[in-house]
């Protein structure tokens, strides 16, 4: 594998216009809309029993796929094109990110087996070689700035070895064993936090005429250390009075955050205000997680508010708006689009809301929040599949 990501040149255009493989947001972005569009309906079914032969072991598995085989795939993929913009430097396209996706892909369907020590490696494997793929490219650039993205892939790998090593039996520290999906989430936070913070006003500043969307430094660096903060605590298992402060010190600063992002005025630009209404998820997560802390609240609520409203949102508006940008086509949300980040909205609202209000009617917001974020993604690939197959709307590479 290494042999092969060592080649990093990039693929002449195909004259016959496919392209899937010309930057790696084309596959990835169509590997991660394809599994969210059937992994999250099969665990529903299942979670619900509706479904009698489970395929997914256990909740961490459902758990594991969404952060490790979703959300790691939308990474990668964003890693790789933004990278090569950062660096100016080739990242893998033609074979070695055929490789790369065929090795996703096997440390999918090994995860739903019986080989623990092959997911395992499967599973390391994946973010490690992408930490790799993106190392070339900013190393060769000196583009320092960016090292920290390979060092969160790497941790990514340790995250997802723990919880296999776990489910193994094979660590006899309960702090170990439990801290690869908190690890693995609060790195696919810290991520969010991180671009949304160099985007979102950007964005907001460019697509919406009278926007000042603005960033403070001390705000940045409030809402980023306690990122940090919280994934040092959850991987250790720490809670209580620390773990409660650093909630607070988060919720003010995310709050403040977007506040100064002006998102009341973004709501005639759909691709401005799904990233508004995704960031808005998270001091909804983080003050779930205060009042479970508070009042003992059960944790789904939190959990979701995170990964379907915070990472759902954020994943779903970046892999339209992106696959746009580099596909030549222009920056504008159409009914589908507009469609897709309204039911994801509507997925996370019913997952969050219903079980806290009526918790007897978990097991039908399971089902109604599936079917919603299984309809933003079929909308998805019903509009982008053509367009990350086929070459750029204007004839260049990408």
């Amino acid at each position: 594998m290494s042999t092969v990501l060592l080649r990093l040149e990039e693929p002449p255009v195909r004259r016959d216009g496919f392209a899937l493989w010309q930057l790696g947001f084309r596959p990835f972005y169509l590997l991660a809309a394809l599994q969210a569009l059937l992994m999250v309906p099969l665990w529903a079914l299942q979670f619900s029993g509706w479904l009698p032969h489970a395929l997914i072991k256990g909740a961490a598995w459902h758990a594991h796929e969404m952060v490790f085989g979703y959300a790691l795939a939308v990474v990668i993929g964003f890693l790789f094109t933004a990278g090569r913009n950062w660096s100016g430097q080739a990242t893998p396209t033609g074979r070695p990110l055929q490789a790369m996706a065929a090795l996703w892909v096997l440390a999918r369907l090994a995860v739903l087996g019986p080989w623990g020590w092959a997911s395992l490696l499967l599973n390391v494997a994946v973010p490690w070689a992408a930490a790799w793929g993106l190392w070339q490219a900013l190393h060769k650039a000196g583009n320092r700035r960016n090292y920290f993205f390979v060092g969160l892939l790497l941790l990514m790998g340790l995250g997802s070895a723990l919880l296999h090593l776990g489910s193994m039996g094979l660590l006899e520290l309960p702090v170990l064993s439990s801290a690869g999906l908190p690890l693995g989430l609060d790195i696919v936070l810290f991520m969010i936090a991180v671009m949304a913070g160099r985007v979102v006003p950007m964005f907001s500043n460019n697509g919406v005429p009278g926007m000042q969307a603005r960033r403070e430094p001390w705000v940045e660096q409030a809402s980023l250390g306690s990122v940090i903060a919280l994934l040092v605590l959850d991987a250790l298992g720490v809670g209580g009075g620390l773990s409660f402060a650093v909630l607070c010190l988060a919720l003010l600063a995310h709050s403040w955050r977007w506040m100064l992002w002006q998102p009341w005025k973004t709501w005639r630009n759909p691709l401005v205000w799904v990233l508004h209404a995704a960031y808005l998820w998270l001091p909804v997560h983080l003050g779930l997680r205060i009042a479970a802390l508070l009042w003992q609240l059960p944790s789904g609520p939190a959990t979701h508010a995170l990964t379907v409203g915070v990472i759902g949102m954020i994943t779903l508006g970046m892999i339209t708006r992106t696959a746009l940008g580099h596909t030549g086509r222009r920056l504008q949300a159409g009914p589908v689009e507009t469609t897709a980040y309204l039911c994801m909205f509507a997925a996370a609202l019913v997952r969050v809301a219903l079980p806290l209000l009526m918790p007897q009617w978990l097991m039908g917001a399971a089902l109604a929040s599936a079917l919603l974020w299984s309809l933003s993604f079929a909308l998805y690939l019903w509009r982008y599949a053509p367009f990350l197959l086929r070459t750029r709307a204007d004839g260049q590479p990408g």
